[in-house]
């Protein structure tokens, strides 16, 4: 009788539902965990997800454009004049996602290599003696760095890093260096504002380093344990940045003579969407130079892009290298850099600066 009071007077007050929600699920749990403990298991019914298989790099074909009247005549002598090393992070598991990239932009790298930890000679790779897996990316980075060094030091005058879905305009990086010495100790990328005083370059997005700034990480910073952590772990372009910084190489301005951006982390529908990116979104709070999205967002001299799909490599070459609109021509606005010095120090409140110092302290003691 009690309990039948009970339930009219919570029926009254309007919680009735919310009482049998709850013994409904408290039951069936208790159920489900009695079946379980007899070995009985249930499988429910879902739509399967449909694998997704990319075709083979050669069913792409070549993606060579077929310019006629010296139209390239221009780049091409900039690619004599500005050589540019190109390494690109890849791992056994993505090797044929690497492959994208040496069928389309990796073609015009002065010299392409790939960093794996294991040998594909289809590629081919420089097989490194480090652990693999995302943990180990500053490890890797430390040895493909080493070895660019030890062979290849004088056979370019920049040394560029990009991912195996990073997808890079050479045409462009070469236009944008061709204003700088690289006997400086110079560094370029997507900036971002956190843990490292001057910023550091955005791993994804991809980074270049001058010759002297890749002699000065190699030959002072990598034996000192107070510039550079010296284990393997450990966020790759982070910890980069601290260890260049240390040794006095200084981060560059990458934006063109308008201030938009050439290094970018994701997609260009990212940028150029507004709304795309939440206003509470990570990025916002990362990157060093704020902008407004839609089409003022990126340079008509944008060089990198993150997070490009196989297929979408060479949907990239084919809007780039040949789609024309007929009866326009481009002619290039603006100067290779922008009007900023190379070197902005970054006024951050101190609380962000000691969290930073906090977590390098811990980091290069681990």
């Amino acid at each position: 009788m009690k309990c039948l009071k009970l339930m009219h007077y919570i029926g009254r007050i309007g919680l009735l539902p919310i009482v049998m929600m709850s013994v409904g699920l408290y039951l069936g749990f208790s159920v489900c965990s009695s079946l379980r403990s007899l070995g009985i298991t249930f499988t429910i019914w879902h739509t399967p997800v449909k694998h997704v298989s990319w075709p083979d790099v050669k069913l792409f074909g070549t993606s060579e454009t077929h310019y006629t009247g010296g139209e390239d005549a221009v780049a091409q002598d900039l690619a004599r004049k500005v050589k540019v090393l190109c390494w690109i992070m890849t791992g056994p598991k993505s090797h044929d996602r690497a492959q994208h990239v040496k069928a389309t932009w990796g073609r015009r790298c002065n010299i392409l290599l790939f960093m794996s930890t294991e040998h594909d000679r289809s590629l081919p790779t420089v097989k490194l003696s480090v652990r693999e897996g995302y943990h180990y990316l500053w490890g890797k980075t430390k040895q493909a760095m080493k070895y660019v060094y030890d062979h290849h030091l004088q056979r370019a005058d920049w040394f560029f890093k990009a991912d195996d879905d990073t997808y890079a305009v050479m045409e462009n990086l070469r236009y944008m260096l061709s204003a700088f010495n690289t006997s400086d100790p110079l560094y370029f990328g997507l900036r971002y504002k956190r843990f490292v005083r001057n910023g550091y370059m955005s791993g994804g997005a991809g980074y270049v380093l001058s010759r002297e700034a890749l002699k000065r990480f190699v030959e002072r910073a990598l034996p000192d344990k107070d510039s550079c952590k010296q284990d393997d772990t450990g966020p790759e372009d982070l910890e980069l940045g601290e260890c260049l910084q240390n040794v006095g190489v200084h981060s560059v301005d990458t934006r063109d003579s308008f201030g938009r951006g050439r290094f970018f982390h994701f997609l260009p529908e990212r940028y150029i969407i507004p709304h795309h990116m939440a206003s509470d979104f990570w990025y916002w709070s990362y990157i060093y130079y704020s902008f407004t999205p839609g089409f003022s967002c990126c340079s008509d001299t944008a060089v990198t892009f993150h997070y490009v799909s196989q297929s979408q490599m060479h949907v990239l070459e084919y809007l780039i290298y040949q789609l024309r609109p007929y009866g326009v021509s481009h002619r290039f606005k603006g100067k290779p850099g922008f009007t900023e010095p190379a070197v902005t120090e970054l006024q951050e409140p101190w609380w962000n600066r000691l969290m930073a110092a906090l977590w390098l302290t811990r980091t290069h003691t681990a």
